[in-house]
């Protein structure tokens, strides 16, 4: 029965159970699969001719979340505003809602170097 788990192997892949063992200390008890060093690790390339698009678009999300963040606060304070006299949930809702635009601001504004430290 040969096994469907792989493995990288020092010359390519190798099936486990079929990759080169290394002698144990026992007669059949050898220590494993030799595996390859490290796993290439390329650096992310925007297909050719994509990289200005991209970019583009993801200037015109970010402007939007943003605005979308301004109304957020704007509403928020429409809501305390409105709620100030006998409807106090409304306001108490508006207050609550102060952190949660802020978050997302906080979210939209860092994103790029949020992603850039695990790329």
């Amino acid at each position: 029965m040969t096994p469907l788990v792989h493995t990288l192997a020092a010359g390519g892949v190798a099936v486990i159970g079929h990759a080169p063992f290394r002698p144990g200390p026992g007669p059949g008890q050898g220590s494993g699969p030799v595996l390859a060093a490290g796993v290439p690790d390329p650096a992310p390339v925007a297909p050719p001719g994509l990289a200005a698009d991209m970019n583009t678009l993801l200037a015109w999300w970010k402007w939007g979340a943003l605005v979308a963040g301004v109304f957020g606060l704007i509403g928020c304070g429409a809501m305390m505003a409105i709620g100030r006299r006998n409807r106090s949930s409304l306001a108490a809702d508006g207050a609550t809602g102060i952190p949660w635009v802020l978050a997302g601001l906080t979210l939209i504004a860092l994103s790029s170097g949020i992603v850039g430290v695990f790329m």
